[in-house]
């Protein structure tokens, strides 16, 4: 169990950081699209900025979808030892993408306006692949 932990959480946290920072550029292009400057200096303190005001919300609603997402992937996993790194992977890619389109359809909102766009929504998908895989790794049995 520990060691299921000790990769849970820096998995989270890295799908989180990688979704934020994604979130962010992609907002900010389309500033530049619309004609605005948008200098290095912004680009790094509106990420930084984005980084920590969206903690107490987005930080949130990644770890639920992990806990939900990362347990099925581990089933799977009892069935087809030999693709671990693709269930989990996987795994967190629909975690990512199930959030977003279950807030869509139940609430009716869209909490990160780049989903509202398929690239934006891929994007943020791919973080959670990203910390799908993170997990994968560093759960390992020894």
């Amino acid at each position: 169990m520990q060691r299921v932990l000790k990769a849970f959480f820096p998995a989270v946290i890295l799908a989180f950081v990688l979704a934020s920072v994604l979130f962010t550029q992609f907002n900010l292009a389309a500033l530049q699209a619309m004609g605005q400057e948008v200098s290095m200096g912004v680009r790094i303190a509106t990420t930084f900025d984005d980084l920590i005001g969206m903690a107490s919300s987005y930080l949130l609603l990644i770890l639920v979808a992990f806990i939900l997402g990362l347990p099925v992937a581990a089933g799977l996993n009892r069935l087809a030892p030999g693709y671990r790194a693709l269930l989990f992977t996987l795994a967190g890619f629909a975690a990512v993408i199930a959030l977003h389109l279950i807030m869509k359809a139940a609430l009716g909102i869209t909490a990160i306006a780049v989903t509202r766009t398929l690239p934006g929504l891929l994007a943020q998908g791919l973080a959670g692949a990203v910390g799908g895989y993170c997990y994968h790794r560093l759960s390992r049995p020894a």
